[in-house]
């Protein structure tokens, strides 16, 4: 088999058996540490996607694909904007809402909560927090008797349960001959809720719409319509969509601009912890560097007589490049593989190791995830691969450049 006489020496370097075992070692050292750094960026990311992922689902389970309301605050015609999203293809259902914020009060506890308005048959289409009943009954919370459904966090701070009253305190009051006196109304906690998201169990309460119309004097208007899309990625394009249909008629958001702030922090925390684990490579290939380096000063005699027998410069270079790019490549296919493998099972292997260490990483009663969820996407490992490949190719430009630099009558002086 014929091969290029550049690829021929390289390889035959790089299985050769040393003189110096310390060159050994460092090559062992490199290529091991660019297989490490390559195995935890993989991991790593994988674990982020999965708490991007459980998080995105949970906030979902409450938040809205997309919502439409009136520029004024009060929409009274929601039953023919809703006829007239029937015959969009991508949204799969819709149901009005109030939004608003009040206090609520029971004893001498207070708090605020953010106060949303439902019609629980239309609700149950759009969101999964009605499936997330953790005491009580939904059946309950009819219009005009005034029920109202909290988060079990809001309900443990009141210090209620099921049957017990609860005053909310509406935002806007009313004008009396004495002044301005704040609206209050007296509701019958009638279910609790959990969906393991501090912001939602500790301040959200769920009232019928009707009676959210009247505490908030809507005068049986609604704030807007929540849409369900078959998928919640097209959110931004079904936003653009519906402005285009409305134009400035109504106020179109999508959930991607409801919670930004939030994704975009995770998208840079990802990032971060990309450049931050990068670094390991980084170091692994300052080692291939070290490992030429001083494989060039060890064949110096070889490169002279190359040199002597006619081998241009850059074949020298390609020779070492070679080397270099060999270890790289060892490091960054035996990294990939075992990231691989690792993203693919942590969800399993964490709980044994917690299980045989006796402890958990996340205890549940701290932390809203208290497992390992992973996702690996092959877009952040091919990006991981190629980075690693490219840096590992890059070290040995150096190296391999000193390495054609070298006289060969120096170099045989003393031989």
């Amino acid at each position: 088999m014929i091969r290029p006489l550049e690829l021929f020496i390289g390889l035959r370097y790089t299985r050769a058996k040393r003189r110096n075992h310390f060159i050994s070692f460092i090559s062992f050292t490199s290529m091991a540490g660019i297989a490490l750094g390559v195995c935890a960026l993989i991991t790593v990311l994988s674990v982020m996607n999965g708490f991007e992922r459980e998080l995105r689902d949970r906030i979902l389970a409450v938040a809205s694909h997309v919502t439409i309301s009136n520029p004024g605050g009060v929409l009274n015609d929601w039953p023919v904007l809703a006829q007239r999203l029937q015959n969009h293809d991508e949204i799969k259902a819709q149901a009005p809402y109030i939004m608003g914020q009040g206090m609520l009060t029971r004893g001498g506890a207070v708090t605020g909560s953010l106060l949303r308005g439902i019609s629980p048959e239309h609700e149950q289409t759009v969101s999964e927090i009605l499936t997330k009943i953790d005491e009580g009954r939904l059946e309950d919370l009819k219009a005009g008797e005034f029920g109202i459904v909290l988060g079990y966090y809001l309900a443990d701070q009141l210090g209620v349960g099921i049957g017990d009253k609860v005053t909310v305190v509406a935002p806007k009051g009313k004008i009396t001959p004495a002044g301005l006196l704040p609206r209050l109304k007296r509701f019958t906690v009638v279910a609790t809720f959990r969906l393991n998201m501090h912001e939602f169990d500790s301040g959200l309460a769920l009232l019928h719409i009707d009676d959210a119309s009247r505490l908030l004097q809507l005068d049986g208007g609604v704030n807007g319509l929540r849409l369900k899309l078959d998928d919640v990625y097209r959110a931004p394009v079904v936003r653009k969509q519906l402005y285009e249909q409305f134009g400035l008629e109504y106020v179109v958001r999508d959930w991607t601009l409801e919670h930004a702030n939030f994704f975009n922090a995770l998208v840079i925390e990802k990032r971060v912890m990309f450049i931050i684990l990068f670094l390991i490579v980084l170091v692994a290939a300052f080692n291939i560097v070290s490992t030429l380096v001083m494989a060039v000063t060890d064949k110096q005699p070889d490169i002279a007589i190359l040199r002597t027998l006619g081998i241009r410069r850059f074949s020298i270079m390609k020779i070492f490049v070679i080397q270099g790019s060999i270890l790289g490549m060892l490091g960054t296919i035996i990294g990939g593989i075992l990231g691989i493998l690792l993203a693919l099972n942590v969800e399993t292997i964490i709980p044994y190791v917690e299980k045989q260490l006796g402890l958990e990483f996340f205890p549940a009663s701290i932390y809203v995830i208290s497992d390992f969820p992973a996702e690996m996407r092959w877009p952040d490992v091919t990006r991981t691969i190629i980075g690693a490949f490219v840096v590992s190719v890059l070290s040995t430009i150096y190296p391999a450049w000193r390495a054609s630099r070298v006289q060969p009558a120096d170099a045989l002086r003393y031989e």
